[in-house]
């Protein structure tokens, strides 16, 4: 997690925000992200320049298709490497600070979009993960298996195994490949108990699901 962010008075009110459907950035995960979009580059050029933060919203229905609505929470993060390509790509992580709800946006000023953010609900993201958390594991990776088999997917299982029940929940919820309502489901989630419930629940409807049915959005 990086530091230097104790309260969310720490946090910038306006921020660059970079919307991506199907991606999901936690407080504490890291996100790769290969940027390209000349808007984009601008972005990382400006955030270089300053604190290096970020803020990662997907978008949903309505509005203006070249500019469509954001959704109402998003996650700060902050660039922690950073690589430049031949073609002029950036190769960037991001690493998670905090959600954020999404308040007013700002007047174009610049190619991408700003918006105001409210950090206040999801404070308590700035003590790291929540510790304590439990699962039983047993049942939780049977349903996870039959998921990845599904997709022809593979992890590391000892990894799976023995990661902390918290953070092995966050970097499932991050990796595997949900639709982007599901995503937001689990951005959404106030409390790491309540995003294993989401994890959990996800995992056990596709594990019910017949073997002639597509594997893909789960209903």
């Amino acid at each position: 997690m990086p530091t230097g962010y104790r309260k969310a008075a720490d946090l910038p009110q306006v921020i660059p925000v970079f919307p991506l459907d199907g991606a999901l950035l936690l407080p504490g995960g890291q996100l790769p992200l290969n940027i390209f979009e000349p808007r984009y580059l601008n972005m990382l050029d400006d955030a270089m320049g300053g604190e290096r933060l970020i803020g990662m919203i997907q978008t949903r229905h309505g509005g203006d298709p070249e500019r469509p609505r954001l959704a109402a929470i998003g996650c700060l993060g902050k660039v922690t490497s950073f690589a430049e390509t031949a073609d002029g790509r950036y190769l960037i992580t991001l690493t998670g600070v905090c959600r954020f709800e999404a308040g007013e946006e700002l007047p174009s000023r610049t190619p991408y979009r700003q918006v105001r953010a409210r950090y206040s609900a999801f404070e308590h993201d700035l003590t790291g993960i929540e510790s304590g958390l439990e699962l039983d594991r047993g049942p939780f990776l049977a349903a996870l298996k039959h998921y990845l088999e599904r997709r022809g997917m593979e992890i590391d299982w000892e990894s799976a195994e023995s990661a902390p029940c918290d953070a092995l929940v966050n970097s499932l919820s991050m990796a595997l490949p949900f639709d982007a309502q599901e995503k937001q489901a689990l951005l959404e989630a106030r409390t790491a108990e309540e995003r294993r419930t989401a994890l959990i629940a996800m995992l056990e409807i596709d594990a019910a699901a017949g073997p002639d049915d597509e594997p893909g959005a789960i209903q």
